[in-house]
């Protein structure tokens, strides 16, 4: 079984923000392959399943507030026992301009609070990550500011072509572990 956690704040004012494009990328591949997310209180998320190569997925938004996802994280893999090799965060990233991603493991938070939150909960910095570039802010508007504004129309339409293309990897790598996606995806 594996996880894929899609970061973000949840409610109408948050849909389409630059903080929320991991839950964005997860409902992307939700909708393409037939998942449907419901709430579970005990999980503080919503959950959806799909079946993908004989592996079952669960897809998960927390309900938390980012800085909370590390409460909702570590009850799903508490009630499902998994390991963390098990678990992909999809979560945005200011260190790469829109249309630019990459595969991570055993790497520092870099000051993003729902990754410091999870780490914090589960014990540990070996997570995988797809972290999706939302770019840097202009000064001198502030991160805290930038991460809650909406993409550019430019840019909503550079993330509109890559969610295929992370859909495929985010496929990649419950098939093929981190390793394998991060020699075959990272750079492409």
């Amino acid at each position: 079984m594996k996880l894929i956690v899609g970061l973000g704040n949840p409610g109408k004012k948050y849909e389409h923000t630059r903080h929320n494009i991991g839950w964005e990328m997860v409902d992307f591949f939700a909708q393409q392959t037939g998942s449907v997310f419901s709430k579970k209180v005990a999980f503080r998320s919503e959950i959806g399943e799909i079946q993908l190569d004989k592996e079952k997925i669960l897809l998960a938004h927390p309900l938390t507030y980012m800085n909370d996802s590390g409460k909702a994280v570590s009850a799903i893999k508490s009630f499902y026992k998994l390991s963390t090799a098990d678990i992909l965060l999809v979560h945005d990233e200011m260190d790469f301009e829109p249309g630019k991603y990459a595969f991570t493991k055993k790497s520092g938070p870099a000051g993003h609070n729902g990754v410091i939150s999870i780490q914090e909960q589960l014990g540990t910095t070996e997570i995988s990550r797809l972290r999706i570039g939302i770019g840097r802010p202009t000064p001198p508007l502030m991160a805290e500011n930038y991460v809650l504004q909406p993409f550019l129309p430019q840019e909503q339409e550079t993330i509109k072509k890559l969610f295929p293309k992370l859909e495929e990897a985010i496929k990649y790598w419950v098939t093929h572990g981190i390793d394998r996606t991060m020699n075959t995806w990272n750079g492409v």
